[in-house]
């Protein structure tokens, strides 16, 4: 619905670049899936009609990986961040990719355990795998 969708322009601009010397190639609409049954219907449906789809984490990449060079949808994973699961045994953390470093490091305060600063971040890692703080 309405608050889950946008094509307003300023909305799609936003979506359509990241940290990279890469210009703006904004999709043609963002979405902002809150789970995982629906991230999986509405890339089926990217599928059928064979439009591209773009996953969107915080928009601190470097290799211009948001951009839509073909339009299509963004997928804004920023509403996903549930932090699901933690093992301190193993070291492990199961997060959705939405979630964040501060977010993280604030769940993990008190385990002896954090993720540090560098040059990937969660949501890199998760929402599109490449670099981003």
């Amino acid at each position: 619905g309405a608050p889950n969708v946008s094509t307003a322009p300023a909305v799609r601009e936003q979506h359509g670049h990241d940290e990279s010397m890469h210009p703006c190639a904004p999709p043609d609409v963002v979405v902002w899936p809150q789970a995982v049954g629906q991230v999986q219907e509405l890339a089926a449906l990217c599928h059928r009609c064979r439009v591209p789809m773009v996953p969107f984490g915080t928009g601190t990449g470097l290799e211009g990986g948001v951009n839509a060079v073909q339009g299509g949808v963004c997928f804004d994973l920023s509403r996903m961040d549930t932090i699901a699961e933690l093992s301190l045994e193993d070291f492990s953390v199961t997060v959705e990719p939405g979630v964040t470093r501060k977010a993280l490091n604030k769940h993990l305060r008190g385990t002896g355990l954090w993720f540090p600063v560098g040059t990937v971040g969660v949501r890199g890692v998760m929402g599109v795998g490449v670099t981003g703080v």
